[in-house]
């Protein structure tokens, strides 16, 4: 199915309003920080603004790249899931970073999204951590959480593109935000595993 989803290089990121009680609002700079980092690494032409989206909602189209994040718990209802899968059938993308308690319902709402799909973790190889910059252990870890090894998981579409990615004891959004007083290297390794995720999509 063809996409109908706007340009990367004209479009606005987006975060996703989802229900459960997790904070899905948390670090307000995460998106204008990005949008300017990747204006200036890619030469696009993000918005420097935070908007949100429910995943009801039919404005959900508007978004090529959707971002979610939180501590809590993340739901779906059946006219939600049934939403999100097709944007994401159409050509659009899901960003989920766990920021620390999101990860079991997380793991059990995508579920109603693609119940015949497993999440399958990407390996250090994959072309997603070096298609820009170079990331030769693959996703790098930005925060301790409980100082397991950082994952990356992705969801493919019949044909192998991109549709979901989830980030498990990473949470490189957060080396996005002023808020945690990451140390300098720390957050411009973050920011360029930002820079190649959205390469990669605008790419593959």
């Amino acid at each position: 199915m063809a996409s109908t989803l706007p340009a990367y290089e004209k479009s606005a990121l987006a975060r996703l309003h989802y229900d459960g009680g997790g904070d899905w609002y948390n670090d307000q700079d995460i998106i204008p920080n990005i949008a300017e980092f990747l204006n200036e690494t890619l030469d696009t032409d993000f918005a420097l603004i935070e908007e949100s989206v429910k995943p009801s909602e039919s404005k959900l189209f508007d978004y090529p790249f959707i971002f979610a994040t939180g501590h809590g718990n993340i739901s779906f209802n059946e006219k939600e899931a049934s939403n999100l899968r097709k944007y994401l059938d159409r050509g659009g993308f899901l960003l989920v970073d766990d920021d620390y308690g999101l990860d079991k319902s997380f793991r059990k709402e995508v579920k109603k999204i693609f119940p015949e799909k497993d999440l399958v973790e990407l390996p250090a190889s994959h072309p997603l951590f070096h298609c820009y910059f170079d990331f030769p252990n693959g996703i790098p870890k930005t925060h301790k959480h409980d100082d397991k090894r950082p994952q990356a998981f992705a969801i493919f579409d019949k044909i192998g593109r991109l549709q979901l990615l989830y980030l498990y004891e990473s949470n490189i959004t957060d080396g996005w935000s002023d808020a945690h007083d990451d140390p300098p290297e720390i957050r411009q390794e973050a920011m360029q595993m930002g820079a190649n995720i959205i390469y990669y999509l605008m790419t593959q």
